[in-house]
């Protein structure tokens, strides 16, 4: 074929490190324009991005000429310096190592949309690292729950 067509939609699921809650409001909106930027200039379309103060997620419409593991190098790199260039937290800002990224079919992506965009209602049911244990289990993903998530030392 002399063409490569796709259609990947990834929701990613990501957090600052230790899962502490260090995304404020006041400058979330930001952050997420930010993200957005790196993921357009990456050539992927950003489809949603929201979250609350101690994750994110976005889906997005993954162009294939990107490994999932460097986009995800250059939003977590590229924003976390952004965040500490503008001193938004008393202490150095990092990203948790690790991440989620999951995929949808086309029928699925305004079902999507709608649960990332409804994020901050939808914490005020279930906690997030229950959120995050039942994506894993729905996507028949084998986990340690002593790993999920990284813990200070």
């Amino acid at each position: 074929m002399a063409n490569t067509y796709s259609q990947v939609h990834l929701q990613f699921v990501f957090t600052p490190k230790y899962r502490a809650a260090l995304i404020d409001p006041a400058w979330e909106v930001d952050l997420y324009k930010y993200i957005t930027g790196i993921v357009q200039k990456n050539k992927h379309k950003m489809l949603a991005i929201n979250g609350t103060a101690d994750h994110v997620h976005m889906l997005i419409g993954f162009q294939t000429t990107q490994s999932i593991a460097s986009l995800m190098q250059d939003v977590k790199a590229d924003s976390l310096q952004w965040i500490n260039s503008r001193g938004y937290c008393d202490s150095r800002f990092e990203w948790q190592a690790g991440y989620g990224v999951f995929s949808y079919s086309k029928s699925a992506v305004n079902n999507v949309i709608r649960y990332i965009l409804n994020q901050k209602e939808h914490h005020r049911k279930v906690e997030f690292l229950d959120e995050y244990v039942t994506i894993l289990k729905e996507f028949a993903i084998d986990y340690n729950e002593a790993y999920i998530f990284e813990k200070p030392k």
